[in-house]
């Protein structure tokens, strides 16, 4: 009847809303990681191993030596900045593809339910803590960077949701953290502390 149609208009209305102009932070995010990639790749980098003066400023790393120069670098030595900005940094276009494709699709339905400030500061946080989750869990001179921590954040974020009836994901999202735990564990040169620092941070957040 009545009821029936209105939830009908509703969904109708947020597929529209999903497909049109909004997610504004979720389609910036994504292209400020694509800018970026880009600008690597014009500093030298390839497809497959990046390199360049933003990756070596910006990647995530907890205290090595630089070579040749010998200095050094990381957040131990005051460059803070490398929590967030490492976020923004991917190893390969395959890395990069998969997680703005995962950055699309979780995000766009979390912004749209919490707006886009609550959801930029989700974000940041789930960032922030995967990147002090890699640093937990991995030697100090080990590069980390992607953007996964902060989408393990907005997962954990989202079991919240559905624990508090708010089905951003449809209620699936306890079976999409199984399943990427499960490559998390299982794929080699991936930071498990960047991931589960994330998960944390946003299911706190």
């Amino acid at each position: 009847g009545r009821a029936e149609g209105g939830q009908r208009v509703a969904q109708q209305v947020r597929r529209t809303r999903l497909a049109g102009t909004g997610l504004l932070v979720t389609k910036a995010l994504v292209a400020a990681n694509v800018l970026i990639y880009f600008i690597n790749l014009a500093q030298g980098a390839s497809l497959t191993e990046n390199s360049g003066e933003l990756f070596f400023d910006w990647a995530l790393i907890g205290q090595a030596q630089a070579i040749p120069s010998g200095e050094l670098i990381g957040v131990g030595e005051g460059e803070w900045w490398r929590l967030i900005t490492s976020a923004f940094l991917h190893g390969s276009i395959i890395h990069l593809g998969f997680n703005m494709l995962m950055l699309y699709w979780i995000g766009g339905p979390i912004e749209e339910a919490i707006g886009r400030a609550r959801f930029l500061i989700l974000y940041l946080v789930s960032g922030l803590a995967g990147a002090a989750g890699a640093l937990l869990l991995t030697d100090p001179q080990d590069i980390t960077v992607g953007a996964s921590g902060a989408i393990f954040g907005m997962l954990g974020a989202a079991l919240v949701f559905e624990r508090q009836r708010m089905y951003v994901l449809g209620g699936s999202a306890l079976s999409i953290i199984v399943l990427n735990l499960v490559l998390t564990f299982a794929v080699p040169n991936i930071s498990i502390g960047g991931h589960l620092g994330g998960l944390v941070g946003g299911a706190l957040g």
